[in-house]
């Protein structure tokens, strides 16, 4: 049996908590979407119930792919297509002439800046990593098949 470094474990307790968080997002895309797209539509995102279920897709594929470790970088670009985009537009906190309206998007705007730092170091972590579904993947592929038995 193998015993997990340190910084493995971090990275797997990270990736739960990262990856977590974007599924539970995925889920509220996709359980409250009228009022997402109703939001949306607020701050002039054409065909707003259409974006807040590419968006719910994007979270749900990037946020698993975190979890489990399965191609990873492809899961990156999910969470970035995603984070860009809803950070210029949907918190624009610049452009908010309330006084709490601004605090609160300058707020997520904020936040979704560290998501984007976050999801940018995931794809700085060499692959496959440690307890992933492409770590399994890999060593099946490397080991040694075993002859088929003959009758």
């Amino acid at each position: 049996m193998r015993t997990m470094e340190s910084r493995q474990v971090a990275l797997l307790i990270a990736r739960v908590v990262f990856g977590g968080f974007f599924l539970f997002n995925a889920f509220n895309h996709f359980t409250r979407t009228t009022a997402m797209a109703g939001y949306a539509a607020s701050k002039g995102v054409p065909l707003p119930t259409v974006a807040v279920l590419v968006a719910g897709v994007l979270l749900l594929v990037g946020g698993l792919s975190l979890l489990f470790g399965w191609a990873p970088r492809v899961g990156v670009i999910c969470l970035l297509v995603f984070l860009i985009p809803v950070t210029l537009i949907m918190h624009a906190f610049w452009a908010d002439p309330d006084p709490q309206a601004r605090a609160i998007d300058l707020a997520m705007f904020a936040k979704n800046l560290g998501l984007i730092g976050g999801t940018m170091a995931f794809a700085a972590v060499p692959t496959p990593w440690p307890t992933s579904v492409d770590e399994r993947v890999r060593a099946h592929r490397a080991a040694p098949q075993r002859p088929a038995e003959q009758t």
